[in-house]
């Protein structure tokens, strides 16, 4: 009894935590969103300005490297790019990264000819990528200084490898800045090179910058019941060792600390449920890793390399990896080390991620995601079929002792001490252990909770269709359908156990009320969640009946043994 009452506090306890975290989801603590000129605004252009402490390396002298100081608003020219995966737009201010749509990724499945904008600048969705090279001893082009571009369109012709989009700067006192991006067919991968060329009649001590830019809105709708993260993620180095790690940190936390790391190597980028824009400097150079509030509600997540002395009449280039696309399973440790830690399914993660190798092989299989999710919900049922069978039998042992239970709750029923001993002495008796009946389930909740979190993250899943009315399994069904069969179920599955029957009427009513409150919660989940819960109720169903048939004719086989 006490084993049941653990169980539908367990239960419980899960809605009560999908409902918390779905509040959260509606209700998030965002600060008010800013336009792309007013964040700019609000951003130093010197990445070690004020009002943030500095995070820039320093030259020999220890005097940290600066940019020029932020200007007026200017005039600013969008340029245009297209490549086989990804449409951009950069501004000439600063030659600044402004909006990368991803041509492989509808943003709505009701609209598949609008594309999902992974870094945007308008709806009040802020996230820019910004760069430059900072010096010691005189100021370099800020974020506002203009650069110029022989075009203002570029696309990738047919059979080009890669196509480059350069920007130039003239400074009156004779240097000349050129930031080159280089992007790759066939990949989300791209560079940025970013070149000097001394000519002011000194050495300049120079260091090349990225930084993200952007506030804690997506293009993307949160979907109801479903928390991922939103935020930075670096690939830093464990201090006074060789070895590195993968952290995760909440925008909101830079508020009250911000993040900054010394190190050799690594990366930084801007995650968000199944994307990533990642900053991937050479992994031999000596670096700083830094995040902090912006302003207006935005942050700021940046490299600063290392200080290198360039000499008059000399040029210097720095090259930058940047990646700006989905986190697609088993692609992104190629990109960089330790990148694939984004694919993040938490604490599950070893389970998690065989679940995903083993569905993703019944989708070359099938060439579908709902069915490979059924086969997956086949596999699955077959592993754990012992447990199963194990279950079930104690239903039917239980169900086969209600009237004998019932007798004694009757006859006990103003002393639970005396109740709980004849209930035991009579499990004891019979050679029955209640618990056989939940520990099967709860050694299956890891997978089941793995699983979800693969359906859920996964962006191979994202808008993936199934058949007829579930043209996408990583939305909830639009039509309620499933969620109602996966209802019927459970009430069925429960009506043949026959659990509520050696219940308390309390306990019996709120296991008469589960299937009725998990519809209403699956009403709001993924769909592809939803088909593998009414698959797995399918399947037990017809596992219950074999078991108890097979139960039935053991029964009756001995009560022919007694009679001959």
């Amino acid at each position: 009894m006490e084993t049941r009452r653990m169980a539908l506090i367990a239960v419980l306890g899960v809605i009560l935590y999908l409902i918390y975290t779905a509040w959260i989801t509606d209700h998030p603590s965002v600060p008010a969103a800013t336009s792309i000129s007013a964040a700019a605004a609000a951003v130093p252009a010197d990445p070690t300005a004020p009002p943030v402490p500095s995070v820039a390396s320093t030259d020999a002298t220890g005097t940290a490297p600066t940019v020029a100081a932020a200007t007026p608003a200017v005039s600013s020219q969008t340029i245009k790019v297209k490549t086989d995966l990804i449409d951009a737009e950069f501004a000439t201010a600063g030659a600044e990264l402004r909006r990368v749509e991803l041509k492989a990724f509808a943003l709505d499945k009701k609209n598949p000819e609008i594309k999902l904008p992974l870094l945007n600048d308008r709806d009040g969705v802020v996230f820019t990528l910004q760069s430059g090279l900072a010096a010691v001893e005189k100021p370099l082009a800020s974020g506002s200084t203009v650069f110029t571009t022989p075009q203002t369109r570029y696309e990738m012709a047919a059979g080009v490898d890669s196509i480059d989009v350069p920007f130039e700067y003239v400074d009156a006192s004779g240097y000349t800045l050129t930031k080159t991006y280089r992007f790759k067919r066939g990949s989300y991968q791209a560079e940025l090179i970013q070149t000097i060329s001394n000519k002011t009649g000194t050495a300049l001590n120079v260091s090349p910058y990225a930084r993200w830019l952007r506030n804690p809105v997506s293009a993307e709708k949160a979907q109801k019941f479903i928390v991922t993260f939103l935020g930075m993620g670096v690939y830093e180095q464990k201090p006074g060792t060789a070895e590195y790690r993968f952290k995760k940190i909440k925008l909101g936390a830079l508020d009250d600390k911000p993040y900054e790391s010394k190190q050799t190597g690594g990366w930084l980028a801007m995650i968000q449920h199944y994307f990533i824009a990642a900053i991937i400097p050479p992994a031999d150079e000596a670096l700083t890793m830094s995040g902090k509030p912006a302003g207006g509600g935005n942050y700021l997540s940046q490299y600063l390399g290392a200080t290198k002395l360039v000499a008059d009449a000399a040029d210097a280039s720095y090259t930058t990896g940047l990646y700006i696309g989905p986190k697609s399973q088993g692609a992104l440790d190629d990109v960089a080390k330790g990148l694939a830690l984004t694919e993040d399914y938490g604490i599950l993660t070893p389970i998690a991620k065989p679940l995903f190798w083993t569905m993703n092989f019944f989708h070359g299989l099938v060439g579908n995601w709902g069915w490979s999710i059924i086969l997956l919900t086949l596999l699955v049922k077959a592993l754990f079929y012992p447990l199963t069978a194990a279950q079930y039998k104690s239903m039917a042992k239980m169900k086969k002792f209600t009237p004998r239970i019932a007798e004694l709750k009757e006859r006990y029923a103003d002393d639970r001490e005396k109740l709980s001993k004849a209930m035991m002495d009579l499990y004891k008796k019979e050679g029955f252990n209640p618990l056989a009946g939940c520990w099967p389930v709860l050694v299956q909740m890891p997978v089941f909770f793995s699983l979800y979190w693969v359906l859920v993250e996964s962006v191979e899943l994202r808008q993936a269709p199934f058949m007829l009315w579930l043209q996408d399994l990583s939305a909830a069904d639009p039509f309620y359908i499933m969620p109602v069969l996966y209802g019927a179920s459970m009430w069925l599955q429960q009506r043949m156990s026959g659990q509520t029957a050696t219940m308390d009427p309390m306990q019996a009513k709120i296991m008469n009320v589960m299937p009725i409150a998990f519809t209403g919660m699956f009403l709001f989940f993924p769909a592809g969640l939803v088909v593998y819960w009414f698959v797995s109720n399918v399947i037990g169903i017809a596992q219950q009946m074999f078991i108890a048939k097979r139960i039935q004719a053991a029964d009756s086989a001995r009560h022919e043994l007694k009679k001959a």
